[in-house]
């Protein structure tokens, strides 16, 4: 799973019993040689699939990391491309790799912009977010983008119960809540947090319209179904 320029085994058990934030100041450094990244195929399928949608000028990656949708933002967004996330140290990867980019540290449940950006976007961050908690993550992108503005993310489909990784997800996510009910902080980190239907009516109760359609460079599943979507997620024109 791990390249050798990756984390050791120790770090990350070091890493999961802190919070959120000091777990990823220390493991950015390494971040970009974990599986955690996102991967490259899905950067270039969001791209592509943005180039139907825009004109945008002004681009804003919520939960940035160390900055891999720059890859995404920067051939859409020709006017100001920003990343924001509340982890000094992975801002300070990201700032490194793309020095042309702005770069915030905020607690993205009360993002500091408003009217601003055309496009905004997140990768493989909601599960770092309580159900309970969305409502303000999605509440803060609605308010930072200009009337018309887009919000997407693209979000994989759900394993199949008789499948592996459908049972690692459970796994994972059992052994988490155990974690967070006997040690604190808490690390905040769920796979099985974000189904489709659950963020749709989230978005919609912030004020969004949202589509969610297939990303067809990703491939679909043996039932035919799409392996990944993009949630497109539209301010309104006129937000009244």
């Amino acid at each position: 799973m791990f390249s050798p320029h990756g984390p050791s085994l120790r770090e990350l058990a070091v890493q999961a019993l802190s919070s959120v934030e000091r777990g990823y100041d220390l493991l950015a450094p390494k971040f970009d040689h974990t599986p955690f990244r996102t991967p490259r195929s899905v950067l270039t399928a969001t791209t592509e699939a943005l180039a139907e949608l825009g004109p945008f000028s002004k681009g804003l990656d919520v939960c940035c990391g160390t900055g891999a949708g720059m890859s995404v933002l920067r051939p859409r967004c020709p006017e100001l491309i920003t990343g924001v996330d509340f982890s000094a140290g992975m801002l300070a990867q990201a700032r490194a790799a793309h020095p042309d980019a702005t770069w915030v540290r905020a607690d993205v449940r009360a993002l500091p912009f408003a009217g601003h950006f055309d496009l905004a976007v997140t990768f493989g961050a909601l599960g770092h977010f309580l159900p309970a908690e969305r409502p303000a993550l999605f509440a803060g992108v609605y308010r930072a983008l200009r009337p018309g503005g887009l919000f997407a993310f693209p979000l994989g489909a759900p394993p199949p119960p008789t499948s592996v990784p459908y049972w690692a997800a459970v796994g994972f996510d059992l052994a988490m809540r155990v974690r967070n009910a006997v040690w604190r902080p808490p690390f905040v980190m769920y796979y099985r947090t974000t189904p489709l239907a659950a963020l749709r009516d989230d978005l919609a109760a912030a004020g969004f319209t949202t589509t969610a359609p297939a990303l067809p460079a990703l491939g679909r599943r043996r039932d035919g179904s799409p392996r990944c979507r993009l949630v497109l997620a539209r301010k309104p024109a006129d937000p009244r």
